[in-house]
């Protein structure tokens, strides 16, 4: 079951200092915005359809920022009081058509390559989250929200002057 509808998908790029290293890419000036449309999303545990087009469908974690109401060019700490909640993401990617497409709507934006849940978790301070992904059991992932490039307020922030 999917823990909530959003009216955006929002992604956020290369965020996390050592994944950008991983794949040899700089940190970006300002926060790089991706979209995931609705069709992406699926309930945790749901099954994801691998594209025949792809030889190399990655996982990665993400912290999902779920917003209790409509902001419009707020400050860091208007945008912190405005998140609801948090969930857990998977921002499945088709890694081989990033580096061919040169951008990331095709290799992000399949059907099923957004799931989230199973809840929404409310009350939590975004600088105590804690990120693990484990694929068959074993670990694969593992951050802090405080491993970010950006902090997720700057990011709500930033994100209120667009949409």
């Amino acid at each position: 079951m999917i823990p909530v509808r959003p009216s955006k998908i929002i992604g956020i790029g290369r965020n996390y200092v050592a994944h950008a290293q991983e794949l040899g890419n700089p940190m970006p000036a300002v926060p790089i915005i991706f979209f995931k449309p609705p069709t992406a999303l699926i309930g945790s545990g749901d099954t994801i359809r691998l594209p025949g087009v792809s030889r190399r469908v990655e996982f990665e974690a993400e912290i999902g920022v779920v917003i209790g109401r409509r902001l419009r060019d707020a400050d860091a700490d208007a945008a912190e009081r405005a998140i609801a909640g948090y969930t857990c993401v998977n921002d499945v990617t088709c890694r081989d058509l990033q580096h061919v497409d040169g951008q990331w709507g095709r290799a992000k934006g399949f059907d099923t390559f957004c799931p989230v849940g199973p809840r929404v978790a409310e009350g939590l301070a975004w600088r105590d989250l804690h990120l693990v992904c484990r694929v068959n059991g074993t670990e694969r992932q593992r951050a802090r929200a405080t491993d970010m490039y950006f902090p997720i307020p700057e990011l709500v922030s930033f994100l209120s002057g667009v949409m």
